[in-house]
């Protein structure tokens, strides 16, 4: 982590809603997904946010060998925005603990505020989470499996 990883950073980010983000596209093997309406995700609103998240502190990280992970988020998703709609995700970091980072959050689409909150992203060292998760395969390749 760099010396500028500090409170105040902020940063707006775009994105034009597409046909693939909406309710219908984020899990299509459910068929109670397929009948909802096509409007953005709940679960692709929240990537969002991350997103926007990971931009604002890349640049004061030694990224890509530190890189953030998403370990709380806490947002309201208080308007629908359909297809063609451009929503901008605005974040401030508000705090730095350590290594946890935790965010002011807020996404509007041009016509109403569609989401507020918080969200809470842990700086890692890539290669450290990359050998930890790789033993965790291993030791999952080591028990018996079951089947019922």
């Amino acid at each position: 982590m760099k010396d500028s990883l500090q409170p105040g950073i902020t940063f707006r980010h775009t994105f034009t809603v597409p046909q693939n983000k909406t309710v219908p596209a984020l899990y299509p093997e459910a068929e109670e997904f397929l009948v909802m309406p096509e409007v953005f995700a709940t679960g692709f609103l929240v990537g969002l946010i991350e997103w926007a998240c990971i931009r604002a502190v890349n640049p004061h990280i030694d990224w890509p060998r530190e890189q953030t992970v998403g370990t709380h988020i806490d947002i309201s998703h208080e308007a629908a925005t359909p297809v063609g709609f451009t929503v901008t995700a605005t974040v401030e970091l508000i705090a730095v603990e350590g290594k946890k980072l935790v965010f002011a959050v807020e996404a509007h689409d041009g016509k109403d505020r569609i989401a507020t909150g918080r969200h809470e992203r842990f700086v890692i060292s890539k290669e450290k989470f990359d050998a930890r998760l790789e033993a965790k395969r291993r030791a999952d390749g080591d028990k018996p499996t079951t089947r019922g």
